[in-house]
């Protein structure tokens, strides 16, 4: 039997899967459970606090992209915020794989979650004796109406969380920051919010990394002031597979404005063209020559790379992928 037609039987079985089970079952409290019952406390400071951290993870053709990197960013954000996970690295990706099988996955979106768990008002972490682990599944996420022909960005009012108040690269649950430049987006009639740090210089947008292409290099700003995007690391290798050459570097909004090309680039978005900044025109106002390479090339990327689904490793050998 071909490739192609094992491909269609599995997809037509993920499907058949998916129509028994429409919400499909959500790992939370240590068991699967319909989406209808997969509840938390009201008292789990996650909710009343923000106090947990996540990870967005993309499945395709029955592979894991980059698993292993998640979970370890994963259980940094955690020790960050001194967070213990009630789970190795190994195990939390045990139960990411099969809540994957479970829930019939060849391709999908899967979130992460730990929060302090259930305790009570106040936010003092003590009153939370064991955190709370939630590995939520679907087959699609769709954030931008027309990614591939591109998107318009606003620049926000609402700068970026200073590092000396919170560090962007812990992935927490409190995202009212970009929640808010979101909304300004929205009122703008933009597809999304450009977001600067405290000095004035491109930080990222709500939920994604920024790229812009110069006459020398794709730039992208320094992690100091943005999130550690996996998808931000996956594109800088690309681009050096590519021999684009590339910088990390402040970025001023003048900047971006008059740029060649750019791009926003995260798990659940993939790689996004900008068509505009402020009603500034990118370039010609299309998917520009370095960003059609950049895309064509992530996507041939994590459609060929991953962690397989359905055949399991064994546990010494997963625990090895992890760094000590």
């Amino acid at each position: 039997m071909s490739t192609s037609t094992n491909q269609s039987n599995s997809n037509a079985g993920a499907d058949a899967v998916r129509a028994s089970l429409p919400d499909g079952l959500v790992y939370v409290s240590g068991a699967f459970r319909s989406a209808a019952d997969a509840t938390v406390s009201v008292f789990d400071h996650g909710l009343l606090y923000g106090d947990g951290v996540f990870e967005g993870i993309r499945a395709y053709n029955g592979r894991v992209f980059k698993l292993e990197r998640h979970v370890e960013r994963l259980f940094d954000s955690a020790k960050a915020i001194r967070l213990a996970i009630p789970h190795t690295p190994s195990e939390l990706c045990d139960i990411v794989l099969e809540s994957c099988r479970r829930n019939a996955i060849v391709d999908g979106y899967l979130r992460v979650v730990v929060t302090r768990g259930p305790g009570d008002l106040g936010v003092d972490p003590r009153k939370c004796p064991r955190a709370e682990l939630i590995v939520i599944v679907k087959p699609t996420l769709s954030i931008y109406a027309a990614p591939s022909t591109g998107i318009r960005l606003v620049t926000s009012t609402f700068r970026r969380n200073s590092i000396e108040c919170l560090s962007p690269a812990i992935k927490s649950l409190n995202y009212l920051n970009n929640v808010l430049a979101r909304i300004e987006a929205n009122d703008r009639g933009a597809d999304e919010a450009l977001m600067l740090d405290m000095n004035g210089f491109v930080a990222e947008a709500t939920v994604d990394n920024f790229f812009i292409v110069t006459d020398h290099a794709l730039v992208t700003p320094p992690t100091a002031t943005n999130l550690k995007g996996v998808t931000r690391e996956t594109i800088l290798a690309v681009a050096a597979s590519l021999g684009i050459r590339t910088e990390e570097k402040p970025i001023a909004l003048f900047d971006a404005w008059t740029t060649r090309e750019a791009f926003i680039c995260g798990t659940a978005a993939e790689v996004v063209p900008v068509i505009s900044i402020d009603d500034r025109v990118i370039g010609s106002g299309a998917v520009g020559a370095v960003t059609g390479r950049i895309v064509t090339a992530y996507h041939d990327l994590v459609r060929s790379q991953g962690t397989p689904i359905h055949a399991s490793r064994p546990s010494q050998e997963l625990a090895a992928s992890f760094k000590v």
